[in-house]
């Protein structure tokens, strides 16, 4: 994240604005370690923050307008509107994520007096599950933080991207994606409990073992998805249960509590939705333990019953994912793989060998391609800070 590595999106702003930035800024993708569909249930999860994420270079304006250049979206062309008018654009662009954090932070009692030209380009795949999109509202963020010297705590910050999410956009994710995003250190997990916001960090040290994110290549919309039906589905059950328990979310019970009274949900499909959320909350818990502990092998297998649970369970996994994951899980050596995120497509990730890292992209992307017909990719894993400012535009 040095300058040198934004020399061409500041030439790119220069061209689209005919201005210089003053400043920089980057804005991490996150990979969830364990803890999957269980942040909108009150439940645990894991998660680490990514070298690859948003930059952004920027300037305060002087009147009251925004105006926006995404290098990944270069058809679009300068997208524009006024600091204060928070409908959304008619054809749905990434400038509704812009505005749905505007409004949050203007509903929080942050009013800024002057709009501000903004360029961006990620390396996080669109639509993948590296959660882009959490990692461009927090970008927002630092940027009106920076540009208008505010003193936003940072969990407002996460809060807010979390809002214009949610509410501006229209996907009910859970806090997970923008908390990892906004807290995430370099070589640690966040050990996060979504239902009262407590986390801690937890130091990752995997020895002669490495994680690889492995893509999958099909895209998907979280709005399109089924994920919205998934939250119905979780709330649904919560709600059979709360006829006898006392509880504010599936994260509040373990497995033996829902066992002994799964009887109270009448449809099968909701007491699979419902045994998933706790056992996957019960399994990030005991996961931390054993990864602090340095027992990368039980670590390992919480990862693989994670996978199943998200398979039969929750339903979110797909051809894709399950030949990728099976594969990764069929390696000699390879010690734990689940997929991560949403699932209907997107990643996946694996603790591998460090020494066998060649033969398990060669392997498993063969047996990948065999079955789909088409590649897979795979990414190294390294894990970075949270969105950030980096620092000023030098000119010369």
């Amino acid at each position: 994240m040095e300058q040198r590595d934004l020399h061409e999106l500041i030439t790119t702003f220069e061209t689209q604005f005919g201005t210089i930035p003053t400043d920089m800024f980057f804005s991490p993708g996150r990979v969830n370690l364990i803890g999957e569909h269980t942040d909108y249930n009150g439940g645990h999860v894991l998660p680490i923050t990514l070298m690859l994420g948003t930059y952004g270079v920027a300037r305060r304006r002087d009147d009251r307008l925004v105006r926006l250049y995404s290098a990944n979206f270069p058809d679009l062309g300068m997208l524009s509107f006024a600091i204060d008018d928070f409908n959304k654009m008619p054809t749905h662009s990434w400038a509704d994520y812009v505005k749905g954090v505007l409004k949050a932070l203007t509903e929080l009692g942050y009013h800024l007096e002057t709009g501000f030209d903004l360029a961006i380009d990620g390396d996080i795949p669109i639509a993948s599950g590296l959660s882009s999109s959490a990692s461009l509202e927090l970008l927002i963020g630092v940027v009106v933080q920076k540009l208008f010297d505010l003193k936003i705590p940072r969990l407002q910050l996460v809060m807010a991207g979390h809002q214009a999410e949610n509410d501006f956009v229209g996907v009910k994710t859970g806090l997970m994606d923008q908390f990892s995003v906004g807290f995430g250190a370099p070589n640690t997990a966040i050990f996060l409990d979504t239902n009262t916001l407590g986390y801690r960090l937890v130091p990752v040290i995997l020895r002669d073992f490495e994680l690889i994110v492995m893509n999958t290549n099909k895209p998907r919309s979280l709005v399109t998805s089924k994920y919205n039906e998934r939250v119905a589905e979780t709330q649904a059950a919560l709600q059979a249960l709360q006829t006898k328990l006392s509880i504010n979310s599936l994260g509040d019970i373990d497995m033996a509590t829902f066992t002994a009274n799964q009887a109270l949900i009448k449809d099968p499909t909701l007491v699979k939705r419902a045994r998933h959320a706790v056992s996957e909350n019960q399994r990030t818990i005991t996961a931390v333990r054993e990864l602090a502990q340095g027992d990368l092998i039980e670590f390992g297998a919480l990862l693989n019953q994670s996978q199943a649970s998200l398979r039969d369970d929750y339903e979110v996994t797909g051809l894709e994912l399950d030949t990728l994951v099976t594969a990764a899980q069929e390696f000699p050596g390879v010690l734990g793989a689940r997929m991560t995120g949403a699932g209907f497509g997107g990643y996946a990730l694996a603790l591998i060998p460090k020494k066998r890292r060649a033969q398990f992209e060669q392997q498993v992307g063969a047996r990948y391609y065999e079955v789909l017909g088409y590649d897979a990719s795979f990414y190294d894993v390294e894990i970075g800070p949270g969105a950030q400012w980096i620092g000023p535009v030098k000119t010369h």
